[in-house]
C-alpha cells in the first residue's frame, strides 16, 4: 500500500504539469492555483470547514472536481479548454512504462540547483524559456518532489497496484477521450495492447487486468497519508466541536481499512475519543493507552504529559475526581519538567474550572498552592495566555473572570468589559468556538439585570447563526436554557418542543443525553408541581435527584423540594432541607443569587407559616444583596417578600407604593411566577387600605376595586403557568370580595369556577 501516492494524486501532477506548459491564461491563473492549493496543503485546523459535514469532506479528489475547476477556462491553444488539455495530459500516459517516465520527467519542472545549472552550461545545454518553473520550496515545487521521491520509494507491486487504481480512476473520461480522438479503442488504456487479435487480447486483458472491477482494485484510491489526513481532522472535530464519529464516516473507516491500507496510531487515539463520549469506560481506557504506548515508543517522552492530561479528563468525566486529580497533578509537573508552556496553561485552565465544578475535591488542592486564590488564578492564566500566543485561553479566562464577577456580586461593569474584551479578541483572532460561551455569558447577565427579552434575543442569534461554529455542549445549553425560558412564560408545550430539537448526532454523546434527560424531566417536574400532582412530581424529583450530579441541577432540584413540601404544608420540614441547603452553600462559597434565593425563600416560608414578621431582617439582607449584586429578578422577590412583613404590620399603603413601583421591572422580567405573586401582594395591600377606610367611603370601593383588577391579573399570570393552587387562591380572595361587595353571584361564580379547576387538576392526573 503506497504511503503518500493515489490515482488523484496523478490528477494534480497532470495539473500542475499543465500549469507548467504556459497554456493556462491570465484569467484562469487564480482559480487554478486556488484549486491545487486547497487540495495540496494541509488544511489549518483551527478553522474548521463550516457547513459540511464530516461525511462530506473529501480527502481524495475525483475527476468531476478537475472538470468543474478547468472546463469554464479557454487554454493558451485555439478552440482548446484546459479540460481538454488535461483529458490528453491522462491519456498521455497510456502504460506502466509512460507512468514510469512521467514521474521520471517531473523534475523538469522545477527550478534548476546552482549544482544543475553548472553542470548543463558545462555541457552546453541550455534551458528551455517557455515553462513555468516552480521553486522548490513553494507549494507546488514540494509536492512535485515528494510525489517523485515517493514513486521511486514504491516496491513494484506497489507500483502495479498504483498503475491499475490509475486504469479505473481515469476511466470516465474516455467517451471524451474520444470525442477529440475517434482513434481510441476500448484497449487504448494500454499501448502495448492491440485489437488485431481480440480473442488473444481478451485473454491478455482478462490476466493482467481482470481484477479492475473486483473490490480489491479501490486500494489505490487510499493512501496512508490519506488515512491520517482524515483521521487528524476528526481528532480536531472531536475535541473542538464535542461529537462522535458518525456511522457513515465509521463506515468509510472499515471500508478503507478493509482495502489493507496501513493503520496509523491516531486510529486508537479516534476509538478513545469516540468510546469517551460514548460513556463505554472500559474501552476508552484501552484505546487510550494503546494510543501512547504508540507514541512512547516512537517519540520516547515528549507526549506523555498529554497521556496524562486526557487521562485526568476521562477520569473526571466517569466520576473518579481523586485518580484525575492525581493524573492532573502529574500532568503539571512533567509539563514544567518538558517546559511544554501550552499543556501546562490547558492544565491550569481545566484545573480551575474542574475547582469550579466540584468544590469539595479541590479543597485539598488549593491548601497546596498550585493555583492560589480564584482571581489570582485567572490573573496568572490570562497572562500565560498572552506570552503563548494562547488566544482561545485567554478568552476563556476572560469570560471566567465575569463570570467570577457576577458569582461574587461584584460590579457588572466589570463583566461587561470582560465580555467585551473576550468578543473584540474571539473577531480579531478568529476564535470560533467561544463565541457560544461569549453568547451565554451575555445573556445571562442581560437575564440578571430582569431584561428577559434581550437576553432571548442572544439565545435566538446563536442557535441561528452559531451553531455549526460552536461545541454541540454549548447548542444543547442553550437550547435547555430557551426552553426553561418558555416555561417560566407556561409555555411547556413550545418548550418541550424546543428540546425535541436537539439532535440525534448531539444526544449520541452519554453526557448530553443525560443532561438532556434531566432538563427534560425538569420542566416536567415543574408542571407537575404547578398541576398539584404532588405524588407524581415527588416521584420524578428522585428520579432526576439520582440522575445527576451537577451543582446548578442539585440547586435547582432542592429549591423543587422545598416548593413541594410548602404546597403540602409541610413547613417545619421545609426549612429544615432550607437550612440544610443554606449550610452546604456557605460551605461551598455558592454563588450569591443562590444565596439571595435562600434568604426569600425563607422569609416567604416563615410568611406561609404565618409569621412572616420573623423574616423581616432576612428579607431585607436579600433585598440589599441582590441590589448590589444588580440581580434585578431576585431584588424584586426580596422587595415582594418585604412588602408581605409590611402588611403584617399593617403599612398597606408602603407596602403598596413599594410594589407599584417595581412592577413595570417585574413585567419585564417576563416570569410568570413572579409576576402573579407580586400583583397576589398588591391586591392584599389594596385589600388592607379598603379594610381600613369608612364602610361608605368612595376610598373603600376604589381600593376593592384595585384589589379585584390585581387578584384577576394574578389569576391571569396563575393560569399562564397552569398553577392550580394559585389560580384557586386567587379565586377564594375574589368569592370573599364579592360577597363583601354584596355580590352573591359573581362570588357563586367564583366558587364554581374554582371547583372546576380543582375537579379538572385531578382529572388530570
Amino acid at each position: 500500500m503506497a504511503r503518500y501516492l493515489t490515482p488523484s494524486k496523478i490528477g494534480l501532477l497532470a495539473l500542475v504539469s499543465l500549469y507548467t506548459d504556459a497554456v493556462v491564461p491570465t484569467a484562469a491563473t487564480i482559480p487554478i492555483l486556488s484549486f491545487l492549493v486547497t487540495h495540496l496543503l494541509a488544511s489549518d485546523t483551527s478553522k474548521p470547514v463550516y457547513g459540511t459535514s464530516e461525511s462530506g469532506r473529501n480527502f481524495a479528489v475525483i475527476i468531476d472536481d478537475f472538470q468543474k475547476a478547468t472546463i469554464t477556462h479557454a487554454s493558451g491553444i485555439p478552440g482548446r479548454t484546459l479540460w481538454d488539455l488535461f483529458i490528453k495530459k491522462l491519456w498521455e500516459i497510456n502504460s506502466l512504462d509512460a507512468l514510469h517516465a512521467f514521474f521520471d520527467t517531473l523534475s523538469l519542472l522545477l527550478v534548476k540547483t546552482r549544482e544543475e545549472i553548472l553542470k548543463e552550461a558545462e555541457n552546453g545545454v541550455t534551458q528551455a524559456t517557455d515553462m513555468v518553473l516552480l521553486s522548490r520550496t513553494s507549494p507546488l515545487g514540494a509536492f512535485v518532489r515528494r510525489a517523485q521521491l515517493e514513486f521511486t520509494r514504491l516496491q513494484f507491486h506497489d507500483r502495479i497496484t498504483l498503475w491499475k487504481g490509475f486504469v479505473t480512476y481515469r476511466e470516465p473520461t474516455l467517451g471524451m477521450w474520444r470525442r477529440r480522438n475517434p482513434a481510441a479503442g476500448k484497449t487504448s488504456f494500454d499501448a502495448n495492447l492491440q485489437e488485431d487479435d481480440c480473442f488473444v487480447m481478451g485473454r491478455l486483458i482478462d490476466v493482467v487486468y481482470g481484477d479492475l472491477a473486483d473490490e480489491g482494485s479501490q486500494e489505490a484510491g487510499v493512501s496512508t497519508d490519506d488515512v491520517e489526513k482524515i483521521l487528524e481532522f476528526q481528532v480536531n472535530e472531536m475535541q473542538k466541536m464535542g461529537t462522535r464519529i458518525s456511522e457513515d464516516m465509521k463506515s468509510q473507516f472499515r471500508n478503507m481499512i478493509q482495502t489493507g491500507v496501513t493503520v496509523p496510531s491516531l486510529t486508537h487515539y479516534v476509538k478513545f475519543l469516540d468510546s469517551w463520549k460514548a460513556g463505554d469506560y472500559p474501552s476508552s481506557f484501552d484505546n487510550l493507552h494503546r494510543y501512547f504506548d504508540y507514541t512512547m515508543h516512537n517519540r520516547d517522552r515528549t507526549f506523555y504529559q498529554y497521556a496524562l492530561l486526557n487521562l485526568a479528563i476521562l477520569q473526571a468525566d466517569f466520576g473518579c475526581f481523586a485518580e484525575a486529580l492525581d493524573a492532573m497533578h502529574e500532568t503539571i509537573s512533567t509539563a514544567r519538567e518538558n517546559k511544554d508552556m501550552e499543556c501546562l496553561n490547558f492544565s491550569l485552565s481545566w484545573l480551575y474550572h474542574f475547582g469550579k465544578a466540584h468544590p469539595r475535591e479541590i479543597s485539598e488542592v488549593q491548601k497546596t498552592g498550585v493555583l492560589g486564590g480564584e482571581k489570582e488564578a485567572l490573573v496568572f492564566l490570562k497572562a500565560k495566555a498572552k506570552e503563548t500566543g494562547m488566544w482561545s485561553l485567554l478568552s476563556t479566562s476572560l469570560l471566567s473572570e465575569a463570570k467570577l464577577a457576577l458569582t461574587n456580586g461584584d460590579s457588572v461593569t466589570l463583566a461587561f468589559e470582560n465580555i467585551t474584551k473576550s468578543s473584540h479578541l474571539n473577531v480579531t483572532k478568529n476564535i470560533a468556538n467561544v463565541i457560544g460561551s461569549q453568547m451565554m455569558m451575555q445573556a445571562s447577565v442581560f437575564a440578571r439585570l430582569g431584561v428577559t427579552s434581550l437576553a432571548w434575543s442572544y439565545g435566538e442569534v446563536f442557535l441561528q447563526c452559531y451553531t455549526d461554529q460552536s461545541p454541540v455542549e454549548d447548542v444543547l445549553n442553550f437550547v435547555c436554557k430557551s426552553a426553561h425560558t418558555l416555561a417560566q412564560r407556561g409555555r411547556y408545550d413550545e418548550a418541550m418542543a424546543r428540546m425535541d430539537e436537539v439532535s440525534h448526532d448531539t444526544l449520541r454523546i452519554l453526557k448530553h443525553h443525560q443532561y438532556w434527560m434531566v432538563y427534560s424531566g425538569l420542566l416536567k417536574l415543574q408542571k407537575r408541581l404547578h398541576k398539584d400532582h404532588l405524588v407524581a412530581a415527588e416521584h420524578l424529583l428522585d428520579q432526576l435527584r439520582a440522575s445527576s450530579s451537577n451543582l446548578e441541577m442539585a440547586f435547582t432540584f432542592s429549591l423543587l423540594e422545598i416548593d413541594l413540601l410548602m404546597r403540602r404544608g409541610d413547613y417545619s420540614t421545609a426549612m429544615s432541607t432550607l437550612e440544610k441547603l443554606s449550610a452546604r452553600l456557605n460551605e461551598e462559597a455558592a454563588d450569591i443569587y443562590q444565596r439571595v434565593k435562600v434568604m426569600i425563600l425563607k422569609a416567604r416560608l416563615l410568611d406561609k407559616a404565618g409569621i412572616p414578621q420573623k423574616g423581616f431582617s432576612v428579607a431585607l439582607r436579600a433585598a440589599s444583596l441582590a441590589h448590589k449584586a444588580r440581580h434585578l429578578p431576585a431584588l424584586w422577590e426580596a422587595v415582594g417578600a418585604v412588602s408581605r412583613v409590611l402588611i403584617s404590620l399593617e403599612e398597606f399603603d408602603a407596602a403598596a407604593k413599594l410594589l407599584e413601583n417595581i412592577m413595570p421591572q417585574v413585567l419585564e422580567c417576563e416570569d410568570c411566577d413572579l409576576s402573579a405573586h407580586t400583583f397576589s401582594y398588591l391586591a392584599d395591600a389594596h385589600m388592607g387600605m379598603a379594610r381600613q377606610a369608612n364602610a361608605e367611603a368612595p376610598k373603600r370601593k376604589e381600593q376593592l376595586t384595585k384589589a379585584l383588577e390585581y387578584l384577576g391579573r394574578s389569576f391571569d399570570e396563575f393560569s399562564g403557568i397552569e398553577d392550580v393552587k394559585g389560580q384557586c387562591e386567587m379565586l377564594a380572595k375574589k368569592a370573599t370580595i364579592m360577597r363583601l361587595s354584596g355580590d352573591i353571584v359573581l362570588a357563586n361564580d367564583c366558587a364554581a369556577q374554582y371547583l372546576d379547576i380543582k375537579r379538572a387538576a385531578k382529572e388530570d392526573v
